[in-house]
């Protein structure tokens, strides 16, 4: 299926640009181009794309000024690509896919658009369910009711969980997609993000979160540590009823009594 695009930007060099580096993306297809805000306005409401590449600068409504005039509609995927880094953490928390500079990179190119490929099935997926529910409802209600009630599992409920997390550290934005996060270590209310070969600092909270990952991924073995628990590799007991749990990178992680339960499922 393609992904039907628009390109906004006031340069039209910026414009061409893009468009040349998109032709290498063969599900790509660009419907339309705008030249400001105004008119990309009009090109969403009239085309419904899927995913708008959006300057954020621009003369009369800039960038954001455009999403803000798209609340009554249902948006579009967008991705922001501007000349000014200064922009990049009010451009996540408009819930843009990613944040382009220009010039635009190739493989940065690449690395977006399979981003925009994975939201894209997330969210058609779950309009496909919500599809089924309705032609449930109208012809086998009582089927219906099952699901309402909790009866069959949700196929898409995962899909409420965070794929990527935004970390502001020393100044800079990193996206961190969930995946290679291989454990997270409390210290306050500050978060150490380990992934394996880096190590980012998050200020919130572990119960919080706790609640934007994957629960059946990402488990609590300690008071203050979470591991992925995609990446254990060996399980290795200790005294007292205690144990390590070996990680991807060789690191070892003591999993303490009152979580053991997570050691559980390791053990069939």
């Amino acid at each position: 299926m393609s992904i039907r695009t628009i390109l906004v930007d006031d340069e039209p060099l910026a414009t061409q640009g893009l468009r040349l580096r998109l032709e290498a993306h063969d599900d790509v297809e660009v419907i339309a181009t705008a030249n400001n805000g105004r008119e990309a306005i009009r090109a969403i409401k009239t085309h419904k794309p899927d995913l708008v590449f959006l300057d954020i600068q621009m003369p009369g409504f800039d960038g954001f000024s455009v999403i803000q005039g798209l609340m009554e509609v249902e948006p579009p995927l967008f991705v922001f690509v501007t000349a000014f880094g200064d922009h990049a953490l009010r451009a996540f928390e408009a819930q843009a896919v990613d944040y382009l500079m220009k010039p635009v990179e190739e493989d940065r190119l690449a690395a977006t658009m399979e981003r925009v490929r994975q939201r894209l099935s997330e969210k058609r997926g779950a309009q496909e369910a919500e599809r089924l529910k309705e032609a449930l409802v109208e012809h086998a209600p009582e089927a219906a009711e099952e699901l309402a009630e909790g009866g069959p599992a949700e196929p898409h409920a995962a899909n409420r969980f965070e794929k990527m997390i935004n970390i502001k550290d020393q100044g800079q934005i990193f996206r961190v997609d969930v995946d290679t996060i291989e454990r997270i270590d409390a210290a306050g209310d500050y978060m150490c993000i380990q992934t394996g070969d880096n190590t980012l600092i998050l200020r919130e909270t572990m119960k919080d979160l706790e609640k934007r990952l994957d629960p059946r991924r990402f488990q609590r073995v300690h008071r203050s540590t979470i591991v992925n628990l995609d990446l254990v590799r060996q399980v290795k007991p200790h005294t007292n009823g205690e144990c390590f749990l070996v990680l991807d990178s060789g690191a070892q992680v003591k999993v303490s009594r009152s979580y053991r339960d997570v050691v559980a499922r390791f053990v069939h």
